[in-house]
């Protein structure tokens, strides 16, 4: 094959591969524990109802459920969802202020797109989603990374930023924020400390990009205010939901609620992406809503979830040295380690690949490739005898680990 590199556009040149995708690919070695990708137990997908649903659309609207559908959604599963946000979140919202996206993925990108051009300047958490930062440094976007403690970022090193930036006469795009079991640490942003960012971002006259996954894998503690609502409908906000930890990864549904002039630009660029969700998901899902059967399915994974985060809790504090710490959430997939500054995460995980336990290494999270020496481990996705003994493995490679 000839050399076509000259060709490429600078999208693509700039654009990284997943760390975690690449690692998913040592999924398939005997034996292997992996903690690294987010994802869902299996064991826990409602695979009857979906079945006896899809047969369903495809009984009663085939005409609509294979055909082409509306960019910006099929009208009664965003009824549906407009529903469900008033009832979980007491928030109002309008048909033309939700946009049916494939996935939270898909957002981040069509957001990135409408938002960054190369060199604008952006603010996210150090650290923070992997997947995102891939969306905003394909665009060419300067990443300014502020602190973070056990309560997400911090107000003093944002409004520092945000301070910086306007003396250097740069224009902040927006604040990207996971304020609920962040991806990775699992740490949340209490209500308080969201109002001062949300009013930082007025101030300096930017958006606030909210992308709340694990909103609903609460194990414990109360919900905190999003950022939506708390804004009032002012526009300043834009929230990203997704299906994929609440119902079915594999069906790649979320939707994205903003103002509705944004949502009319986001709508346009979706229609050069994809031209529309995938139809049948989204009647399937509907049918699910209307049933009523989000709610219960939603209080047994967290159960389940709930105790494998006590049992991966509880075999880092059987079997890890001292010196390795590690975050408690009260929800979500995650919890984040910290090891002793000696030890570097990302060459360790050869060794830790040749024991058969696998992890993200937390670098990789950070807009300066800093955190060397952190990780990110998932409990969601092994089963309990395999959290204790991926745990177990992944000790020794730490006590043995040499700098």
């Amino acid at each position: 094959m000839n050399d076509f590199s000259n060709l490429l556009a600078s999208v693509t040149k700039r654009a990284k591969a997943s760390v975690i995708r690449e690692l998913l690919k040592y999924g398939s070695k005997p034996g292997l524990i992996s903690f690294a990708g987010g994802m869902p137990d299996p064991t826990e997908f409602p695979c009857k109802d979906i079945a006896e649903l899809t047969n369903k659309v495809l009984t009663t609207r085939p005409n609509v459920a294979l055909q082409y559908g509306e960019t910006e959604g099929q009208a009664d599963f965003k009824q549906e969802i407009i529903k469900l946000i008033k009832e979980e979140e007491n928030i109002d919202v309008a048909p033309d202020q939700l946009l049916i996206t494939s996935a939270s993925q898909q957002s981040l990108d069509f957001v990135s797109k409408a938002f960054i051009d190369v060199g604008d300047c952006i603010i996210v958490g150090k650290p923070t989603y992997l997947g995102a930062l891939q969306a905003f440094v394909s665009y060419g976007a300067d990443m300014i990374g502020v602190e973070s403690d056990d309560y997400g970022i911090t107000v003093e090193s944002l409004a520092q930023q945000l301070e910086n930036l306007k003396k250097q006469g740069k224009v902040c795009k927006f604040i990207y924020v996971v304020p609920d079991f962040q991806n990775p640490t699992g740490t949340t942003i209490p209500t308080e400390r969201r109002k001062q960012i949300l009013e930082l971002a007025k101030q300096y006259g930017t958006l606030i990009l909210e992308d709340s996954p694990y909103r609903k894998i609460r194990f414990e503690g109360k919900d905190e205010t999003t950022f939506y609502a708390l804004d009032k409908g002012e526009g300043n906000v834009i929230t990203m939901f997704t299906f994929s930890k609440t119902f079915v990864p594999g069906f790649r549904l979320g939707y994205i609620i903003a103002h509705k002039d944004l949502i009319r630009k986001f709508v346009v660029l979706k229609q050069s992406m994809d031209l529309c969700t995938s139809p049948i998901c989204q009647s399937v899902t509907s049918e699910f809503l209307k049933a009523g059967k989000l709610a219960p399915h939603v209080a047994k994974i967290v159960k389940v979830y709930s105790q494998k985060r006590d049992a991966m809790i509880k075999a880092l504090e059987t079997y890890m040295p001292s010196g390795v710490t590690w975050t408690h959430p009260q929800g979500g997939l995650f919890l984040w380690v910290v090891l002793p500054e000696n030890i570097d995460a990302e060459k360790m995980l050869p060794t830790a690949l040749e024991h058969s336990v696998a992890y993200v290494i937390g670098s990789a999270f950070y807009p300066d490739n800093s955190g060397h020496n952190t990780m990110r481990l998932n409990f969601s996705y092994a089963s309990f005898k395999d959290i204790d003994e991926g745990i177990k493995r992944l000790a020794e490679t730490i006590k043995n680990y040499k700098a």
